[in-house]
């Protein structure tokens, strides 16, 4: 049968049964078990059916499919035994080409890993982008996952096999997400720049109006144009400011966007994705000459991360009128203060230009967003969008408590007033109490003994509070509690402490109508609603003070983890992000169904 989703879902089951052959190596049973689940709304739809398949599936039958696949470059390769999927995924990332000491080093970490899981290392060798991964890349990752928990690698060997499926089924209905592709290619070259220090290194990091913070505006402005935006800007903190226009002049605006800037040695996707997403939309729209009912307004934010100068959210700030001028004077690490980086950026680097970048909210329909989640748990439950139900409020402290520096060897354990031992109570205390609210969360980040010495007892400690949740009251009650065990803590070990709040940003929940119009977005595609809040800070907690906010996650691959060069997301979850945009912006075109 011609493999359509249509045919798919009519054909007789051993006809569909067996055009889908081969997607999970040498187990029929998943595609047979899923035949009693059509018609499938979508490929999207399909795949995360097949992937509860296996989830509900008995843990012997999941290892045996786990078994079912091949080393990578192993025997089965060389006596040209594999499938002919696998034989053309691993030929495909160049594993038939390795030389001696690739080949070698492969043979060891196969042993290695099956002597310490009991089962074939799974990669799904052509990688997020569908194209392959450097050998370099594959060997990495094989030596990195060895050091995995065996539950955890267990789970990891499962979440690859649904890839190669992914992309299997992709080709065998003749598929290719090219905008998600698209998509992953700018943000490929945009992080081509990255500052001095780390470029070297082969490492991602973009601070605030640096030479490669400058050069990624350039990108992203140029590529806005060659997408068609009708007006693209650099404002005066250096946001890149695109504007799609609506069929007729006097129509509100829709804004959305994310932030280009980066932490240090960070990942490519945090922020960026929610610049490039819209922008693929607009790319869509503007090939096809279609025009909205309102402006489309498209916002890389200059500054996010606070990397640079104490001013996080200064791009998405400035836009509500929250700029101080006080900022301007900071200085950074080398004595270069924000105004004369402005300065050297081409800015005007005045409070007045700045000021009147403030947007008035009656011009403006509200504030989307699209992000990678930065955590486990749509990765871990094989879904790949997340509706965002609120920000977390947080709160943080810069904390000391002082006791006694004394001889480790001459004071005795119920003589000692220990200022680590302190606060390592109280950071377990933290970890019981915030899991008892079920998604709060708090962390000591930074723990440091001032003059510390191997042999002496802790006189003083100096740590960090970081604290958040969904709701303000649910965060102040986390917070009072954990002052307040600080304060008990203290009391019965004879010490004093002092706490300094640092940063309070206020829960931003999403506004009913936008989440339900992410939520519409997602069920046309397929995809099972999930929706949960977000642990991190994003710019739309700056527009949620003027205006309705939503927020779209995106699922990312190695455990979810961001901050940090493995952050990844695979082009099929982008395209999936893209095509949940257009609906959104139709749904609003024609109302929310």
């Amino acid at each position: 049968m011609t493999l359509t989703l249509e045919a798919f879902n009519t054909a007789a089951a051993a006809d569909a049964s067996l055009a889908l052959d081969g997607l999970y190596e040498h187990s029929p049973w998943i595609v047979e078990a899923a035949l009693g689940q059509r018609p499938f709304q979508s490929l999207a739809h399909l795949k995360h059916a097949m992937a509860r398949i296996v989830a509900e599936a008995a843990p012997q039958r999941q290892l045996a499919l786990i078994r079912a696949h091949p080393e990578l470059a192993g025997k089965a390769m060389v006596s040209k035994t594999l499938t002919a999927e696998s034989t053309h995924e691993q030929g495909k990332a160049g594993l038939t080409d390795c030389t001696p000491a690739e080949f070698a080093r492969i043979q060891q970490l196969n042993a290695e890993y099956n002597a310490r899981f009991g089962f074939p290392f799974i990669l799904a060798v052509r990688g997020p982008r569908g194209t392959g991964l450097p050998r370099q890349e594959i060997i990495d990752t094989f030596a990195r996952r060895l050091a995995n928990h065996p539950d955890f690698e267990r789970a990891e060997a499962l979440r690859n096999i649904h890839r190669i499926a992914e992309i299997r089924l992709n080709d065998k209905f003749g598929v290719s997400p090219l905008l998600g592709q698209q998509v992953w290619d700018w943000q490929e070259q945009l992080a081509q720049h990255s500052d001095p220090g780390f470029a070297e290194k082969g490492q991602l990091t973009v601070t605030y109006l640096t030479d490669a913070h400058r050069a990624c505006a350039a990108f992203i402005a140029s590529t806005m144009r060659e997408c068609g935006f009708d007006e693209v800007t650099l404002d005066a903190v250096g946001n890149v400011v695109g504007r799609y226009k609506a069929a007729h002049p006097g129509a509100p605006t829709l804004m959305t966007g994310s932030h280009y800037d980066t932490v240090r040695n960070g990942g490519k996707y945090d922020g960026r994705l929610g610049i490039f997403t819209p922008m693929a939309c607009v790319k869509q729209l503007a090939s096809a000459g279609r025009r909205l009912p309102f402006d489309f307004e498209v916002v890389g934010f200059a500054e996010e991360e606070g990397q640079r100068y104490k001013a996080t959210f200064l791009g998405s700030g400035a836009l509500i009128g929250q700029f101080n001028p006080a900022w301007l004077e900071q200085k950074d690490a080398d004595g270069i203060s924000m105004r004369e980086a402005m300065q050297q950026a081409g800015l005007p680097a005045t409070v007045e230009a700045i000021g009147a970048l403030q947007r008035n909210p009656a011009d403006y329909l509200g504030f989307v967003e699209v992000h990678i989640e930065q955590g486990p748990v749509l990765n871990e439950l094989d879904l790949p969008l997340g509706i965002v139900t609120s920000i977390n409020g947080g709160l943080r402290f810069l904390c000391e408590v002082v006791g006694m520096a004394s001889h480790a060897g001459t004071t005795p354990m119920n003589r000692r007033r220990d200022a680590a031992s302190a606060v390592a109570e109280l950071a377990l205390f933290i970890e019981k109490r915030a899991a008892a609210d079920g998604d709060s969360v708090g962390t000591i980040g930074i723990w440091n003994v001032p003059g510390g010495s191997t042999n002496v007892v802790p006189g003083r400690c100096q740590f960090t509070l970081d604290l958040r949740a969904p709701t303000d009251a649910q965060r102040d009650a986390l917070t009072a509690d954990v002052l307040a065990e600080l304060t008990a803590i203290c009391e019965r070990r004879g010490l004093s402490h002092s706490v300094e709040e640092t940063m309070r940003a206020a829960a931003a929940p999403s506004a009913p109508a936008w989440q339900q119009r992410w939520e519409h977005a997602v069920q046309a595609l397929g995809v099972p609603l999930f929706r949960m809040p977000s642990g991190a800070g994003h710019d739309a907690m700056k527009l949620h003070e003027v205006m309705p906010q939503a927020m779209l996650f995106v699922r990312g691959l190695n455990a979810g983890i961001s901050h940090n060069p493995l952050e990844s997301t695979t082009c099929d979850d982008m395209q999936l992000a893209v095509d949940a945009f257009q609906h959104l912006l139709d749904n609003l075109t024609t109302g929310p169904r």
